[in-house]
């Protein structure tokens, strides 16, 4: 009976205004989905390009939802502005929810201008803008009038009718950035940003109201890169977005632990708490300039009485670089 519940419940949100967009553990490596100033914002290299792999709540049946993201931006014109540079780059997204049943695809064109204030402190603002599609099986779902007394049979006919079974509409989001770095072992970065700027109408039954119009979504977090010793830098961060009436405050530590060769290899540890919701263990390791990182969510909110607290597992491979020619740009965070 509870996934028959759980299925008819995440249809529900599907075309309530109130759900949540996706989102990741792992939002500090995925930057262009945060904010769109972080285009180009890059302290330790001159490009970057990332995949990213979510799967949550795929033991409970009907209520899998699997997220991937592909995103890359590079550094343009830091010769041609004084103290100042150009971003640019794209961001790709696809979310299934429900072993199929609703499916979103979404692909946006992102660029960013980062101005240095003096020499120990950057100002950043971008924006970005695209496509979002998306699409439903109805052949999967079952509603309230098709409920026999004791299960949910999606043979029998049903007074819902959607008008649209794929929608597409333009979305717009826009951000601002500030870091500041007093000394060569301290950067401290903070940004906020706003989704959805354009408030598109979303809705599979064809209705145009306040009601349909996605709400805008509000990001902030709040960074630091802390150089302890020649082995070991820690990063404190802190990672809040509201969306209508729904919130989420992330907080944790990541170390960053040297292994030698100039802190070209290096392993990352850390924890995060999702306030009243799960903890997030991460670990990661680097080798040359390729970062592998895996985090785990265990749930700790009422939902773990059907999930075992066995919340969401996701990965993220990155890769950053400099030009031909300048790899010998001074980093503006800490290094090993």
């Amino acid at each position: 009976m509870y996934p028959f519940v759980f299925g008819f419940f995440l249809f529900f949100l599907s075309f309530k205004t109130e759900a949540q967009d996706l989102h990741f553990s792992q939002f500090h490596n995925s930057p262009l989905s945060t904010s769109p100033a972080n285009t180009g914002f890059i302290p330790d290299a001159d490009y970057r390009i990332g995949v990213h792999y979510r799967n949550q709540f795929s033991n409970i049946m009907y209520l899998p939802y699997k997220t991937t993201s592909i995103f890359s931006d590079v550094q343009l014109f830091r010769d041609k502005f004084e103290n100042g540079w150009l971003g640019a780059g794209f961001l790709f997204l696809n979310d299934v929810a429900g072993i199929g049943t609703l499916q979103s695809t979404k692909l946006y064109a992102s660029v960013a201008y980062h101005q240095m204030l003096g020499n120990n402190s950057l100002v950043s603002g971008g924006f970005n803008v695209g496509w979002a599609n998306k699409r439903i099986n109805p052949s999967k779902l079952t509603f309230p009038d098709q409920f026999d007394g004791e299960f949910f049979d999606n043979s029998l006919p049903t007074a819902v009718t959607l008008v649209n079974t794929s929608i597409g509409y333009p979305d717009i989001q826009v951000g601002l950035n500030y870091a500041y770095f007093p000394n060569d072992n301290v950067y401290l970065t903070a940004g906020y940003s706003i989704h959805h700027v354009n408030r598109p109408y979303e809705s599979f039954f064809g209705e145009r109201s306040n009601l349909t119009r996605i709400p805008m979504r509000h990001i902030g977090f709040v960074s630091a890169t802390i150089k302890v010793n020649p082995t070991l830098m820690v990063q404190p961060q802190i990672f809040y977005n509201n969306q209508s009436r729904a919130s989420e405050c992330n907080a944790g530590l990541i170390a960053n632990i040297n292994l030698g060769n100039e802190g070209e290899n290096m392993l990352q540890l850390g924890a995060h708490h999702r306030f009243r919701d799960s903890w997030v263990a991460l670990a990661g390791f680097q080798i040359s300039n390729v970062m592998f990182t895996f985090t785990y969510d265990a749930t700790q909110s009422s939902l773990s009485a059907f999930n075992q607290t066995r919340g969401a597992s996701e990965f993220s491979l990155i890769r950053k670089g400099f030009y031909p020619g300048r790899g010998d740009r001074q980093s503006l965070c800490p290094t090993f």
